[in-house]
């Protein structure tokens, strides 16, 4: 228990404060000076002149009593326990710090990963910045080359057409010449042939008379001989013929022969006609058949980035499908009219070297009791392709509808049929690809054969930009600077009238966008000089936009009696 108080024994248990030297007292034993001398005051003092030993002595008799006390476990124990406690909190202390250091490193990881983020943030915008730029730069370029093409392409022509009127010129004068000159060699060639003849004739008329009537006694002469002699012949012949019963008998049994031959030919040609028209002949339901050459499947095909990715995927399933001579996938394709469901499903055969051909729905009603047999007709027939068939059904819902309806014909209900009966399973020989813009009224036993749908959506405006720069390019911008029709542009930014009429033709599809090219064709042809100009694209864009809004005013649920919707307002700024 000493150590509780900082004091320890000696070897023998004495106190150790017995054994520090105590300082003199005064008169004591050995109190006098260390000197010898008598007690001079001025001399140096130790160390331990000030200690005063009361304390230590008290501390020292405490834990004597302590020590032989009886509580003494329970002070050992209470201290040893206060020691755990100081332990624990020590370790208590340096856990938190360890803590302290996690959280710091953790912070100082979270703050590395902002700044990272951020770095990427910035390097993403530096990015995007960048490749606008490059877009712009690029359009600019693109413009820049058109203009420099039109005004090359317009001085080519305008040198051109000078060149022709020249040479034109002189090749009339030289034609005109040499007709004058053919004409009056002709002129005078009869002449002096008709001068000719009509002496000649003159000079041997009785020689001319002669000759004919030699020519008809000879001829006179000739045919009774042929005549005598036929008959002659005839009757000698007939005669042996009558008298011998053994040819009688040989000529009527070739006779008969030869009818029962002409009778078994006509049969067999008639059957091996059904038979080819069945396998080798075009069905009466399909409209048209096209062998497919190979081809990018989107060449030509403006869609939206995502549809696009989506459609590349199926046709080069659809390739590789055709390679392994694996069984094929129906799909259908459904959306507004003019979006491109039609020309893709082209685009698809073309790619996947198959055989295309078109089926129109609204063609199978009117064919009635026939529809069935026609049905089976048109299977029967893709079964026999070599390369795979491609059968497009277009409008396909206007047979295909649902038959819990009693709008359904009979016959268009057994058509139905025998339409789910051959394409129950999937085949290796055809592949049916499906357009409707009312894909609502399938039957649920179509939908069941579907293994893809396709939402051909109305372009987006940067879809919409790429449609009006193409069809420019097509319909206007190409035969301008080809020269070789009667078309040409006036002076302006092409590339920003496109974007501003792709940004004007909100919701129309890709089929109006091509016609209001082609109007703007139409507009170059009909004018005087053939020149197309802004102010004429504009009038024809501000038109197409009104017919637009009429079509969607006639499929809104109010009708016509809704009123006239007007353009927007900044249509109708833009328009102005």
């Amino acid at each position: 228990m000493s150590w509780l108080f900082g004091v320890n024994k000696g070897p023998k248990g004495e106190s150790p404060g017995s054994m520090l030297p105590l300082p003199p007292t005064p008169g004591g034993d050995g109190g006098g000076d260390r000197t010898g001398g008598g007690g001079d005051r001025h001399a140096p003092k130790d160390k331990w002149s000030n200690f005063d030993p009361t304390g230590l002595e008290r501390a020292a008799k405490a834990a004597r009593e302590l020590e032989h006390s009886r509580h003494a476990k329970e002070a050992l124990s209470l201290a040893q326990m206060q020691e755990q406690t100081l332990q624990q909190e020590q370790q208590l202390k340096v856990k938190e710090y360890e803590v302290a250091l996690e959280q710091l490193r953790n912070e100082q990881i979270r703050s590395q990963g902002e700044e990272r983020r951020k770095t990427l943030n910035e390097e993403t915008r530096q990015h995007q910045a960048r490749a606008q730029y490059q877009d712009k730069l690029a359009r600019q370029r693109y413009d820049d080359q058109l203009r420099q093409q039109q005004l090359l392409n317009e001085e080519n022509l305008r040198k051109q057409e000078e060149s022709v009127q020249k040479q034109e010129a002189i090749r009339r004068a030289t034609v005109e010449r040499e007709m004058d000159l053919r004409h009056k060699n002709e002129m005078l060639r009869i002449e002096a042939e008709t001068r000719a003849k009509a002496k000649a004739e003159r000079e041997n008329a009785d020689v001319i008379r002669e000759q004919i009537r030699l020519k008809a006694s000879e001829h006179r002469q000739t045919v009774l001989e042929a005549l005598k002699t036929a008959g002659t012949l005839f009757g000698e012949g007939f005669r042996a013929f009558i008298t011998d019963w053994d040819k009688v008998t040989a000529t009527a049994a070739g006779l008969t022969l030869l009818a029962v031959g002409v009778y078994t030919a006509k049969n067999a040609t008639a059957v091996a006609g059904r038979y080819i028209e069945a396998r080798l002949g075009k069905p009466s339901l399909i409209g048209k058949r096209l062998a497919s050459k190979p081809q990018d499947a989107l060449e030509g095909v403006v869609l939206s980035p995502k549809l696009e990715e989506r459609v590349r995927d199926i046709a080069i399933a659809t390739r590789n499908t055709k390679k392994n001579k694996s069984l094929y996938r129906n799909i259908l394709m459904y959306g507004p009219p003019g979006t491109g469901k039609t020309l893709f499903a082209k685009k698809l055969a073309m790619h996947s070297g198959m055989d295309y051909a078109i089926m129109t729905g609204g063609d199978v009603a009117p064919m009635g009791r026939e529809g069935v047999t026609a049905m089976h007709k048109v299977f029967d027939w893709a079964n026999t392709s070599r390369r795979g068939l491609l059968l497009f059904v277009d409008e396909a819902d206007a047979f295909l509808r649902k038959r819990a309806t009693e709008k359904i014909s009979e016959d268009l209900r057994a058509t139905l049929n025998a339409f789910l009966h051959r394409t129950g399973q999937h085949s290796n020989k055809f592949m049916l690809v499906l357009a409707s813009n009312q894909p609502e009224q399938f039957d649920w036993a179509i939908n069941d054969r579907i293994d893809e749908m396709v939402n051909f959506d109305l372009p987006q405006l940067a879809e919409r930009e790429r449609l009006v720069r193409m069809y420019f390019d097509k319909y206007v911008l190409k035969p301008a600077t080809e020269g070789k029709q009667r078309l040409k542009l006036a002076q302006f930014d092409y590339g920003k009238k496109c974007s501003e009429v792709a940004r004007l033709t909100e919701g129309m599809s890709g089929r109006e966008i091509s016609q209001l090219a082609v109007a703007w064709q139409a507009l170059a042809y009909a004018s005087e000089d053939g020149v197309l100009t802004e102010a004429m694209m504009d009038a024809r864009l501000k038109d197409t936009i009104q017919q637009h809004q009429q079509k969607m005013q006639w499929l809104s649920p109010d009708g016509p009696e809704g009123g006239r919707s007007q353009p927007a307002p900044a249509v109708q700024e833009s328009l102005a």
